[in-house]
Order: structure tokens, then C-alpha cells, then sequence
């Protein structure tokens, strides 16, 4: 079994790394984070004529047709630049509902769409501050209208359609719902990274159309958030290798007592330790990614350890980068806060590490029992 991706795919990344350097420096970032400026509307567009929102979709549906490995590398270029757009909404997860559970005719209208850029999309699932699970859902779909609130939904104040998490008759069901039209009330949020747009979106009498089929529908929820984990995990990835790398080349820059900081071994020990965390989490990723390309009955494992070996590393990256820049790293001058609110918002993003544990544990159990 190779976990390792191919040439091809080596240059996409490439490819995609080269394009980010130029068009997003870490200085978009930070505009977008000290302005009201939601997202960043060229780069955006260059995403889509770069063919990367469509990347997993295919091309009878106006898409690149590469597929979830390609997505995979775009995702760790994408978090790598922490580039400040609506990418992880519109492309991890609506596009990813529509594949797994949209009809012929909903993937026909929409994903041409999502894969031009011409409409970006967002998941809605959370209602209350802690809630990880679909149990918690009290908005109800019934005679084609929606009724109820969302929030905080990631990119929800310009996303022109969200799929939406809510209880239908015999149980939690997906619909979609179009943002711009009657029964809908966005307020924008700020949340701890502001780089990202969010808002609490309320629905009264919403027109909305059912994704997947009637009745109980939890399963498509879970394999939407473990699609999403998987490639939020390439994202995480290459924002903590970056971090890693700016850490460690101003470390090797900075002076004390005639030497070198990173010649001291208590540093050299706490970068070796970090580059530890980076690799474990990109051998879970590569293996979340093989699960997710070939549809492999062991995602939903692979998914959650995807997932929480990504949070930590990037969390604790994040936090050896404040702390080993010294003096400097809480300060608003240094990159290292547009990092830290990163990796704090994607680690909560999907259900917090602690929701993903328990949920590796209840999908181990249940693989035993049924062996």
C-alpha cells in the first residue's frame, strides 16, 4: 500500500504553492482580518480558474474531475498560505453533501456552480455553544419550509446557499436552503479569527428542498464531516508546516549570549518534538486521504484520527511558535497570532477534538461487536 501521492499530484501541490505565494501572502490574511473586508474576492477567483473548487467534482458536472488525493494537496497548499476564503465551506462541504447525497438533477444544478465559483455554499449544523452531535438539533423541516436557527455556520454571511442540519419527519435530515431569499436573517459574528467570516443565520418559513432521502438521514451527516475531516486535516497540515518553518528560521536568527538560540539543545528538543507532532499527523492525514479516494469502509476510523492528530499538532504548533519567538510573539506586528486564531478555529470547526475522541471510541466498539 503507497500512501504517498504521484508525481502528477506532487506538481499540482507545486503548482498551487507557487500560485498562493504570490497571490496570498500572509499580509491578505491580515487585511482581511483588520478590515470588513468577508473574504477575499480575487483570490477567491483565482481559486476557481485554477480549477481547485471543482477539484473532487466531475466533469460532467463542470468540474476538474482530479479527485479527493488532488484535493487533498490543494487543501495543504490552501492552509499553508492560511488564505482567507470560503474554501473549506464551500468545497469540504457543501460540494461534499451534494456528491454523497445530492440527486441527479440537485448535483446538476448546483455543482457547476460551486466548481466556477459563482456560488459558494456552507454547511449549518450547529445551533448552541458545545453541541457536536446531531441530537442537539431543535430546527425543524416540514412542508418544504424551515424553521429555526443556526450558528455560528462558518462563512454563512456570504454563502449563497447553506445545507442544513434539521428534524423532519423520522428524524435529522439534510436540506438546502438558498440564502438570499424570503425567511432568512443573517447576522455576521466575530469569531476569534477574523480572517474568516462567520454568521448566526435564522430561519422563518424558508423555502428549502430535502438532500438524500426521507427519514432519518445521521449517516449522511456523518460521512460529510468525515469527508471534511480528512481534507481540514491537509489544511491543518500545511498551516502547522508553516508555522514550523517561520518559527524555526527566526530562532535560527536570533541571538543569545553569542549563539545562535536554536544551537541551545532545551530548543533544539522542543522543535525536534514539534517536527515529531507535523509527521504524525501527516501519516494520518495520507491515510484519512487513501480511506477517502478509494471510499474504503475503514473512513469513518481513519477520519477521526485524521482529525485529532491535526488539531493537536496544529494547536501545539501554534503555541511553541508564540513562545519560542520570544518577546515578540504575542504581539500584533508578528504573524504568529494569524496562526494561532487559525489553528483555534479549525481545531472547533467540524466538532471539537474531545466530540472526534469519543467518536473514534464508539466506532472501534462498534467494529469489535460486529467482528
Amino acid at each position: 500500500m503507497n500512501f504517498d501521492f504521484s508525481e502528477d499530484q506532487k506538481l499540482l501541490q507545486h503548482t498551487a504553492r507557487e500560485y498562493l505565494a504570490e497571490h496570498a501572502p500572509l499580509a491578505l490574511c491580515r487585511e482581511v482580518l483588520e478590515t470588513d473586508i468577508p473574504y477575499a474576492k480575487d483570490l477567491w477567483k483565482g481559486a476557481a480558474e485554477m480549477g481547485w473548487l471543482g477539484a473532487a467534482i466531475p466533469e460532467e458536472y463542470g468540474g476538474a474531475g482530479f479527485g479527493h488525493l488532488e484535493l487533498a494537496v490543494i487543501a495543504e497548499e490552501v492552509g499553508r498560505a492560511l488564505a482567507p476564503i470560503p474554501f473549506g465551506s464551500s468545497v469540504y462541504l457543501a460540494t461534499e453533501a451534494l456528491l454523497v447525497g445530492g440527486s441527479a438533477e440537485q448535483k446538476q444544478r448546483l455543482l457547476p456552480k460551486l466548481a466556477s465559483g459563482a456560488a459558494i455554499g456552507t454547511f449549518a449544523l450547529v445551533e448552541k455553544p458545545g453541541q457536536n452531535a446531531v441530537e442537539g438539533v431543535e430546527t425543524t423541516f416540514a412542508e418544504g419550509q424551515l424553521r429555526g436557527s443556526k450558528g455560528p455556520v462558518l462563512d454563512g454571511d456570504v454563502a449563497d446557499f447553506a445545507v442544513v442540519a434539521a428534524r423532519g419527519d423520522g428524524g435529522v435530515q439534510l436540506v438546502i436552503a438558498e440564502l438570499g431569499g424570503e425567511g432568512v436573517e443573517r447576522t455576521p459574528v466575530t469569531t476569534f479569527d477574523p480572517s474568516r467570516s462567520a454568521a448566526n443565520i435564522h430561519f422563518d418559513g424558508t423555502p428549502a428542498e430535502l438532500l438524500g432521502e426521507a427519514g432519518d438521514n445521521s449517516s449522511l451527516i456523518d460521512r460529510v464531516l468525515d469527508r471534511a475531516a480528512v481534507l481540514t486535516a491537509f489544511e491543518q497540515l500545511g498551516a502547522a508546516e508553516r508555522a514550523f518553518s517561520i518559527t524555526k528560521e527566526f530562532i535560527e536568527g536570533r541571538y543569545a549570549f553569542g549563539r545562535p538560540v536554536a544551537s541551545f539543545q532545551a530548543v533544539k528538543h522542543r522543535l525536534a518534538d514539534l517536527w515529531c507532532e507535523i509527521q504524525l499527523a501527516r501519516s494520518n492525514a495520507y491515510y484519512g486521504a487513501w480511506a477517502l479516494s478509494n471510499e474504503a469502509p475503514e473512513l469513518d476510523v481513519a477520519a477521526c484520527i485524521s482529525r485529532i492528530q491535526a488539531s493537536t499538532s496544529f494547536d501545539l504548533t501554534t503555541i511553541e511558535m508564540i513562545e519560542l519567538h520570544g518577546g515578540v510573539g504575542f504581539t500584533w506586528e508578528y504573524d504568529c497570532h494569524l496562526f494561532y486564531r487559525r489553528a483555534k478555529l479549525l481545531s472547533a470547526w467540524l466538532g471539537t477534538v474531545a466530540s472526534w475522541r469519543d467518536k473514534l471510541v464508539d466506532r472501534v466498539e462498534a467494529r469489535e461487536s460486529a467482528a
